[in-house]
């Protein structure tokens, strides 16, 4: 499998707590589809010999587009490359962008999945988080999804600051009220240099205490798997059958491209990023220059990434595969590291694969960096 990310910088607000690429000024949007669509070409020879099974419009808010130009984007794809049948596209959108004539159109488009950011159906949360949209948005926009489109995701975040398990528990409600089949939920997280962190910094804003999230978390957790969802990923639930092929990909190392200013790109043994500049990117397109950076991942890099995603999906870290392409001194090293964790019952490993155990799952990425192979190269 292989897939083409693209990144639209585009958003009609800053939410507080994201520090993602994007302007919320639309003055240079022409350009910037045009330099996309110029990406794409540029870059054909890198997917040759590879079948395209994936198309992800990320951002940013990629539903401030209009359909003909999420329409000519996907035609460039098509142009450029050779794409199976029925491959899942993903739109990203915001409940704002979703009116019943956009949903309609876009049942009508490539399009086959929408990834709809809720974050909350509380408007307090949504003031908080200063998203773009209402809670009664919220629900409309997937009131009338669910008319159209069988295959959509939304996104919740948790650990929000004076939220209950009551609260928590509503939201969750809620979303499967409409019948879901795929959720993906993330703990707020307070990043550098955004308007959440100097509210913190401040005072105004009080985070939720770590025990507070993981309670969260673990509520989500236990809900969603009764209602037949499948954790395969820490932060992503899904029905069987309805798991993003796009983001199983990336956990599973397989090849993408990145399309975009700040997108990202891995073909297995390279990694490469974008510049995060909007004017620079498109300047550098249309000057026919490819505005990337990229690094040759060591074998230390290779083993220490796979740790990384393995143990925050289903299918676990593999020691066989670990042996076969690091090393045996990479499996030998990551049986001795992780045994104090099974012993916590952190972590299992059943035959050759290493995974979490639901009490580990919350802990994943700590975990999993301690796993990392630091002095040998």
């Amino acid at each position: 499998m292989s897939g083409i990310y693209i990144h639209i910088p585009f958003c009609k607000q800053a939410c507080h707590y994201c520090d993602f690429h994007f302007s919320t000024s639309m003055g240079k949007k022409e350009a910037m589809i045009a330099a996309l669509k110029k990406e794409l070409q540029f870059r054909k020879t890198e997917f040759k010999d590879e079948e395209v099974e994936t198309i992800y419009f990320g951002g940013g808010t990629p539903s401030v587009l209009e359909l003909q130009e999420i329409n000519g984007i996907v035609e460039t794809v098509y142009e450029n490359y050779r794409v199976i049948d029925n491959p899942e596209i993903t739109l990203e959108a915001n409940p704002d962008d979703l009116s019943l004539t956009k949903i309609e159109s876009l049942s009508k488009s490539p399009v086959n999945r929408l990834s709809i950011g809720i974050q909350s159906f509380f408007d307090t949360d949504l003031k908080l988080m200063n998203r773009a949209h209402s809670s009664k948005q919220a629900s409309e926009s997937l009131k009338n999804a669910v008319r159209y489109f069988d295959n959509i995701s939304i996104d919740l975040i948790y650990g929000m600051p004076d939220m209950t398990l009551q609260r928590w528990e509503e939201n969750i409600d809620t979303a499967l009220s409409f019948g879901v089949s795929h959720i993906s939920s993330y703990a707020l997280t307070i990043e550098p240099k955004t308007a959440l962190a100097n509210f913190v910094e401040k005072g105004l804003v009080i985070p939720a205490k770590d025990e507070m999230a993981q309670a969260h978390f673990n509520l989500l957790y236990d809900k969603l798997l009764d209602e037949g969802f499948v954790c395969y990923e820490i932060s992503n639930f899904g029905k069987p059958g309805y798991f993003s092929q796009n983001n199983s990909a990336y956990w599973q190392q397989k090849k993408y491209l990145g399309i975009g200013p700040s997108a990202h790109s891995f073909d297995g043994h390279r990694r490469g990023w974008n510049i995060s500049n909007n004017p620079k990117y498109i300047k550098a397109l249309e000057n026919g220059e490819l505005p990337m950076e990229t690094e040759i991942l060591s074998t230390k890099d290779q083993y220490n990434e796979y740790v990384m995603t393995g143990l925050r999906t289903i299918w676990g870290v593999n020691l066989r595969r670990i042996q076969k392409e690091y090393g045996v001194k990479y499996s030998d090293y990551l049986l001795w590291q992780s045994q104090k964790y099974r012993e916590q019952g952190l972590l299992w490993l059943e035959g050759d694969v290493l995974s979490t155990t639901k009490k580990g799952k919350f802990l994943a990425d700590g975990i999993a960096a301690d796993l990392f192979m630091i002095n040998l190269s």
